[in-house]
């Protein structure tokens, strides 16, 4: 056994079908009847859909679980450095051996009938999740809700839908009722769903499905509110108020993630240390992440070096508002993106609040916008933009100008990931 035996199968798993992406469960059915349907035998599901807080809300709500002293099995999408950190096990990235036995049993069972590497590596992690022992399993949706490979679920604990906007349009549809139909796909009958703060297109939508399907809906607004006040977060649901740390995860946006988290903690009545705990225990990298060791903070000592994964327009508004609250100091951006993404509305909310933008390719990506393209768009967005061949080129460029920079590097998890695996 050694450390590359995973890698091998999932490449070979990479194999198993021409596309990345080809929204349908038939597959996933079959592969799951093949393994003796693990996913009727998981731990109390909450199963978490939207375009952004996803991966944030299930933190927190992982580290109120444990705050409670109880565990949770974890599944998330996609990794940035380790395959590994997709599947946790009570609590515990899947250790090399584990990950290689299911992969290659998955493998094997599936044989070479066509399955999408999404579809085959998440039958994994449920028949993973469905041999340990746990309170409960967190599964974060990929793609969409309605058909993707997590919605095979015959009746989960619990939903949670964090907010919609306009992602994936290629896939999702081209409006936000259209999107929000997709992400409602995870909605089951008679099953609690709490709801994030929505566009009304979206909220109307969720309401909707949710009628037919006789699921009650705790949402923001309604059955919940989540506000800082005085350096605080309060949370106020039915059953009373909770006066709370601000999130260690850095952003106003996290308040609603916080308080998403939140109203699913006290749904399932986990008591004061799981609320406590999901606001100052929560670990998501990539969100806002200050790096403050590793070979690219050696080469910029001086300079206050952040990184984040966010890729759309509404990340780039909430983005833009960390910014906003931050100490002023000159900002420049290290930015390299997918092409499937709109470059023009997340940069566009960004172009006051920084001084430059230096573009990058993402390192080992076919879909990566180039660095002159990147750069172009920057400039129709108000930007002053170059471009350099890597993150520690640009870093290197922008503190030989200015030593005491605030540096942030941003515009795709991808390239978080090959950034932390540059970092150690």
């Amino acid at each position: 056994m050694n450390a590359a035996t995973s890698d091998v199968i999932l490449q070979r798993m990479m194999a198993l079908h021409p596309k990345i992406i080809d929204l349908t469960l038939d597959r996933v059915w079959r592969l799951l009847a093949a393994l003796g349907n693990p996913q009727d035998d998981l731990p109390p599901v909450i199963h978490i859909a939207g375009t952004n807080g996803k991966g944030s809300t299930l933190a927190m709500i992982r580290a109120g679980i444990e705050g409670a002293g109880l565990t949770a099995h974890a599944y998330t999408s996609p990794h940035l450095a380790r395959f590994h950190e997709r599947i946790r096990v009570a609590g515990q990235l899947i250790d090399e051996p584990a990950l290689t036995a299911v992969l290659d049993e998955c493998y094997r069972t599936n044989g070479s009938d066509p399955i999408t590497y999404f579809e085959i590596t998440t039958c994994a992690a449920l028949l993973v999740f469905a041999r340990a022992d746990a309170d409960f399993t967190l599964l974060e949706v990929g793609l969409g809700g309605r058909l993707d490979a997590t919605n095979v679920l015959p009746k989960p604990r619990l939903t949670v839908i964090t907010p919609i906007s306009i992602d994936h349009e290629q896939y999702l549809g081209d409006t936000l009722g259209k999107i929000a139909f997709e992400k409602a796909g995870i909605l089951k009958r008679g099953v609690p769903c709490v709801v994030a703060p929505q566009p009304e297109e979206a909220m109307d939508v969720i309401e909707d499905v949710a009628s037919r399907l006789a699921a009650p809906l705790l949402v923001h607004g309604q059955h919940w509110h989540v506000t800082e006040e005085r350096g605080r977060l309060v949370f106020q649901d039915e059953t009373g108020l909770r006066d709370l740390p601000l999130p260690n995860l850095l952003g106003p946006h996290q308040i609603v993630n916080a308080g998403t988290a939140l109203a699913a903690l006290r749904h399932l009545q986990l008591g004061d240390a799981a609320y406590e705990a999901a606001v100052k225990r929560a670990d998501w990298p990539a969100r806002m992440q200050r790096l403050t060791g590793g070979p690219l903070a050696q080469a910029a000592p001086q300079a206050e070096l952040w990184l984040d994964g966010g890729h759309n327009p509404a990340a780039g508004l909430a983005l833009a508002t960390v910014l906003d609250g931050l100490p002023q100091r000159p900002t420049r951006l290290i930015c390299g993106m997918l092409n499937s993404k709109d470059i023009g509305g997340y940069l566009g909310p960004l172009a006051t609040h920084v001084q430059s933008l230096t573009a990058v390719p993402i390192p080992g990506e076919e879909n990566s916008l180039t660095a002159q393209e990147t750069a172009e768009a920057a400039r129709a967005a108000g930007m002053q933009a170059d471009t350099a061949d890597t993150v520690t080129d640009a870093l290197r460029a922008i503190v030989a100008a200015e030593p005491r920079s605030r540096v942030l590097i941003c515009g795709s998890l991808y390239l978080a990931g090959a950034v932390l695996r540059e970092n150690g």
